[in-house]
């Protein structure tokens, strides 16, 4: 069986937000108990991640890492259409990811003891994205 549900995910401002529980309770709503949940982002400038969730630190230090990576207002850059972060963001995008698959064991994801799932905001300022988690079972 194939369920399929869409979540809309607000964001603040760049940075990494904890999206766990909000899958968890989409993969719970399918009854199902084991299978495959694919969580699918449809933005070019915000991306998913799994990290760990146990020490904020290691948050700051995957942004400082993609700040280095892929600076903003970065002069060499042609596309700005939106502004000096613009650019950066789907720079960004494109070294992480725009999907994750993940095994569902007794109806829930099967998650590592210090694994979260991220939503990845690449741009400054608040946007609302939008996911579509898949569950094969």
């Amino acid at each position: 069986m194939i369920f399929q549900k869409t979540i809309e995910v607000a964001t603040r401002q760049r940075g990494l937000l904890e999206i766990t529980d909000r899958v968890q309770a989409a993969v719970a709503e399918t009854g199902l108990s084991s299978g495959l949940a694919n969580i699918f982002i449809h933005h070019t400038s915000a991306s998913l991640i799994i990290s760990e969730n146990a020490d904020p630190d290691v948050l700051r230090d995957l942004e400082t890492l993609l700040a280095r990576m892929a600076p903003d207002a970065d002069p060499d850059y042609l596309h700005t259409a939106e502004g000096p972060d613009d650019m950066a963001a789907h720079m960004r995008t494109v070294l992480t990811a725009t999907s994750l698959s993940i095994p569902v064991t007794q109806g829930r994801c099967a998650l590592g003891t210090w694994q979260g799932l991220y939503l990845w905001e690449h741009r400054e300022t608040p946007h609302q994205r939008t996911l579509t988690i898949t569950m094969t079972g």
